[in-house]
């Protein structure tokens, strides 16, 4: 089965996306890209780590998205499933690990 190149773009170019936002939120300790109930119980003091631990998630996500992108690009769509879940899953953790320590729930 062959992989069309705009498939891996739009792959690729989600990964940007959220390792760039992801950036922003852990190191510009931004909340404006997440929705306001996510966030609106968090102590004012714990702003820094909340990010942190939000864009931390989102970067993990990122980078298994362009991951897989690459390694679809290399015919390895097995392998690309695997790195996808691991690291979806991964970035969720963080995120979710964050949201009820910081927030106290989803929302």
């Amino acid at each position: 089965c062959v992989v069309a190149a705009s498939d891996l773009d739009r792959l690729a170019a989600v990964g940007v996306v959220l390792i760039v936002l992801g950036f922003l939120t852990w190191k510009k300790q931004t909340v404006a890209f997440l929705h306001r109930y996510h966030y609106k119980k968090v102590k004012e003091e714990e702003v820094p780590e909340y990010t942190k631990q939000m864009g931390i998630g989102q970067i993990i996500i990122g980078i298994a998205f362009c991951l897989t992108a690459l390694l679809r690009l290399l015919s390895m769509r097995t392998v690309s499933w695997v790195v996808f879940i691991v690291g979806l899953a991964a970035g969720l953790v963080f995120i979710l690990k964050a949201q009820f320590k910081h927030n106290g729930s989803l929302f």
